[in-house]
């Protein structure tokens, strides 16, 4: 029974219970949204988040990378992570945001390709250092050879989601510029396929312009060579497309544009809308091509929304993706993978949601790849490996639909396939539709698995030509070598049985057993 005589609480008492929630405050308590959800996974993504930033602003300058990563193990549970690169540096105002705020960057607002862009990874690996080892993070940075290097210490105020300075003091540094990071965190290390080790091996597969030094806990050095030294293709930022944005977004567009009319708020906000197009689409919304944007209603708004698309308007423009390409995907294949036959193929740019995006498959097969097991899948997206949640990925769904039986491969169902092959699957968009924060899987969007699927089969189809070419040629010439060692006891049982000369019957079966030989050419043209 409820006790009548409690003093009944007001709205007013419990309003003053209400405050605001810091975004800092927020990942504290829910870490494993970012993906830091045990020690194995933690040190696994605090070296990602970094390498990834790295990478980023290496190409930002078109530099070549050079990126240094060593991981010192300091307990069974504890270690500490420095990551350094030759990128552009960081200017000095900017570093306690860069690495003690969440959700500041330089990335969310832009519509072009990059490994990260949400503003969180790197400061969430130091809120994450914090919180399990209490100790701040170190970071050395310097912008050109002539100026000093500025280092700081610093953790996150968790309450006002803002950097807490320990020490800010210039630094001397050999290095023209770039940017080191320390940090001690709680942590796990183990090999295999979801290891840092296998992280960095997939990183050097499809960054092969990039050279990696690798320090494992087991102070063994790894040393990623360059495949090449075309650097990468730099991104182009891109505006809007109209199939790309929701009416809230439209209203918000609306509220802060510095156009003064709809038609030039259209052309000049959007891509791919032209002065004729603009026309067409105020003249479906019934609004007049002189509206001032920002008196606009909601209502207004709406019809304005439904028009652009019911108006046909030309896909977003590609130049703000950097695929790998498929002779750099194959360099990088072969760089790290011991294989007897690669292929690789980049798809045409498609559009789905109003972004672009291009599907890159590649195949490495035979070699030192393990013959009787599942064939490995490693997935990318704008070039960064997602090595956690491979069965909710659209990736790997494709695969599993993919009828590879028809590509020399055995497969039961829609199961992954066994043999011989690794697959690599690469996704580049301006926005990725990750599942989660996490950015482990793709979503499944039809448009995304068609082109993966496409890709697969672009590649399956060449594995195919050289399994019947060469795969199955020699085992059928290894059956008729081993038959080969038994003609003389066969001619000597004929004989016997039909009274002919031994000699005349193992010359006939030899004459026989040449004709089934297979004729094998190797990859320089040599019949053997």
């Amino acid at each position: 029974m409820v006790n009548n005589q409690e003093k009944k609480i007001t709205a007013e008492e419990l309003s003053k219970k209400h405050r605001e929630i810091s975004v800092a405050e927020f990942f504290t308590k829910n870490r494993h949204l970012l993906g830091f959800d045990n020690p194995i996974r933690a040190l696994l993504m605090t070296v990602k988040e970094a390498v990834d930033n790295s990478l980023d602003a290496c190409n930002e300058i078109h530099i070549l990378p050079e990126i240094y990563v060593e991981i010192q193990e300091l307990s069974e549970t504890r270690y500490k992570v420095i990551i350094e690169d030759n990128g552009p540096g960081i200017v000095k105002a900017n570093i306690p945001k860069v690495f003690g705020k969440l959700l500041y960057g330089s990335k969310f607002h832009r519509l072009r390709q990059s490994r990260g862009s949400q503003g969180i990874g790197i400061s969430a690996s130091v809120l994450y250092s914090q919180l399990t080892t209490g100790k701040s993070t170190k970071i050395l940075s310097k912008i050109s050879k002539g100026k000093q290097a500025h280092q700081y210490e610093l953790n996150i105020d968790t309450k006002t989601n803002s950097p807490n300075v320990i020490k800010d003091e210039n630094a001397d540094w050999d290095k023209d510029h770039g940017t080191r990071i320390e940090l001690e965190l709680e942590g796990k290390y183990q090999k295999g396929k979801q290891s840092v080790d296998e992280y960095i091996k997939q990183v050097a597969i499809v960054n092969p312009d990039a050279h990696i030094t690798y320090i494992t806990p087991e102070k063994e050095r790894q040393d990623f060579l360059r495949g090449t030294n075309e650097l990468a293709k730099e991104p182009k930022e891109i505006k809007p497309h109209p199939y790309g944005i929701e009416l809230g977004n439209l209203i918000q567009m609306l509220s802060i544009t510095t156009t003064r009319t709809l038609q030039s708020f259209l052309t000049q906000d959007f891509s791919r809308i032209g002065p004729g197009t603009a026309k067409d689409i105020c003249a479906k919304a019934k609004l007049s091509a002189n509206t001032k944007p920002k008196n606009m209603d909601r209502q207004e708004a709406e019809q304005l929304f439904k028009a652009m698309q019911e108006t046909k308007v030309m896909a977003p423009p590609t130049d703000c993706l950097s695929p790998i390409g498929a002779d750099i995907l194959e360099r990088g294949l072969q760089k790290e993978v011991n294989a007897d036959f690669y292929v690789t193929t980049t798809r045409p740019t498609s559009v789905y949601r109003g972004f672009p995006f291009v599907v890159e498959a590649g195949i490495a097969y035979g070699g030192d790849i393990e013959k009787e097991s599942q064939v490995r899948l490693m997935r990318f997206a704008n070039k960064v490996p997602l090595l956690y949640q491979q069965g909710a990925c659209a990736i790997t769904k494709s695969l599993g639909e993919t009828k590879w039986k028809s590509y020399g491969l055995n497969q039961s169902g829609s199961n992954m396939p066994t043999g011989p092959a690794i697959v690599v699957l690469h996704l580049a968009s301006v926005w990725v539709p990750f599942t989660s924060e996490a950015k482990d899987a793709v979503a499944h969007y039809d448009a995304i698995i068609k082109e993966i699927k496409l890709a697969l089969q672009e590649c399956g189809r060449k594995l195919n030509t050289y399994i019947r070419k060469h795969i199955r040629a020699a085992e059928q010439r290894q059956k008729i070598d081993l038959f080969g060692k038994y003609i003389p006891e066969l001619a000597a049982s004929l004989s016997h049985l039909t009274n002919k000369k031994e000699e005349v019957i193992l010359k006939k079966l030899e004459k026989t057993l040449k004709k089934e030989l297979p004729t094998l050419e190797s990859e320089n043209g040599e019949k053997k």
